[in-house]
């Protein structure tokens, strides 16, 4: 069992989380019940699937909540792409998060192959 709070992929998640929240206020309020919606279930999504996986009882079990995790980053990425060709929100908004989106995604790529090499 890991820590969450104390690993960093997790942490800067939760940066990403808090951006994108911060972001959303500035979308159009006829988009609340959907990109909006969309873009902060991800965010949150990234974050609570590391922290569930540490909770997990090995680390097959945590390398699948990586991969769901990632799978959420790149859910965002595309979203926020899209929130961006949409004209709903700036470039030097979107660029920054997509940039710690492919951080924490490589972060958690190598993560992940630590954990299955500690499993073998």
């Amino acid at each position: 069992m890991h820590n969450f709070e104390k690993l960093k992929i997790w942490q800067k998640a939760m940066d990403i989380a808090v951006s994108v929240y911060e972001i959303s206020l500035l979308l159009p309020e006829d988009e609340k019940f959907n990109l909006i919606h969309q873009i902060k279930k991800c965010a949150v999504s990234i974050s609570s699937n590391i922290a569930e996986g540490s909770g997990r009882n090995s680390n097959k079990e945590f390398v699948q909540f990586l991969g769901i995790a990632n799978g959420s980053t790149f859910e965002l990425i595309t979203q926020l792409i899209l929130a961006k060709r949409l004209k709903l929100i700036g470039e030097e908004m979107v660029q920054p998060i997509i940039n710690q989106l492919v951080e924490v995604s490589n972060m958690n790529f190598s993560f992940q192959k630590t954990l299955k090499n500690n499993n073998e």
